[in-house]
């Protein structure tokens, strides 16, 4: 089997979200020329929101090339979809997805290494992104999101690369089963299974605070601000 590679790269710049008020960087633009890569990710690339977006433990997006084929089956009018990037990714790739990487996986890629941190948790710009009003919940439930990477070794990175996996020390732990465990019912308040997940030692801060919470209250957080504006 071949190993995963970069299909396409792709940064974006700030700019008006379509028909809203609010900026984003969300429109990415293929780009093929060597790209630097900082421990905030592409240096070309930006992020309007920085809390949510970008960051050491979100520097880099990536998402599978193959998941556009369940996109386009839901949304066969859309032309976003007709090339890679209408998600906001910076990597797009062929040969692997949620269901094959691990958290916690240390990739080389290029002159880079980088740490698989979290699962993206997608946000209401994809609505206005696809001008359809529940897109980011729909790849939500699809558990499609993507994942984030955080910088270990800065270095350059272009479309061709291979994605080396050099380390797997999760491997119990694949971006699938936690993103069931974020969105699904079954399990996501389960004490034992949340504590372990807030043990690996890679899991971005922002989810082990969020799987804090759900031990403390008992609960599942509210959606409807991240998924809807």
């Amino acid at each position: 089997m071949e190993k995963p590679f970069i299909s396409s790269l792709h940064i974006g710049k700030i700019q008006r979200l379509a028909n809203t008020e609010y900026s984003s960087a969300i429109y990415k633009k293929k780009v093929t020329s060597p790209q630097k890569v900082s421990k905030l990710g592409i240096l070309s690339d930006e992020q309007s929101d920085k809390i949510n977006h970008g960051g050491v433990d979100k520097a880099i997006h990536h998402y599978a090339f193959e998941n556009y084929e369940y996109w386009k089956k839901l949304f066969p009018d859309a032309d976003v979809l007709k090339h890679p990037g209408a998600f906001g990714e910076n990597i797009s790739s062929l040969g692997m997805n949620e269901d094959t990487v691990m958290i916690g996986d240390i990739y080389k890629i290029g002159s880079c290494t980088v740490e698989v941190s979290q699962a993206r948790q997608p946000c209401w710009k994809l609505n206005y992104r696809f001008q359809y009003s529940e897109m980011s919940l729909k790849m939500q439930e699809s558990l499609k999101t993507g994942w984030y990477y955080r910088v270990l070794e800065e270095g350059i990175m272009q479309e061709g690369d291979n994605i080396e996996l050099i380390e797997r020390p999760y491997p119990e732990y694949s971006l699938t089963y936690l993103l069931k465990i974020l969105y699904k019912k079954d399990n996501c308040l389960d004490s034992d299974i949340l504590n372990d997940l807030i043990k690996i030692k890679t899991l971005a801060l922002s989810w082990k605070n969020l799987l804090k919470n759900r031990l403390e209250n008992k609960k599942v957080e509210n959606w409807e601000k991240r998924l809807f504006r």
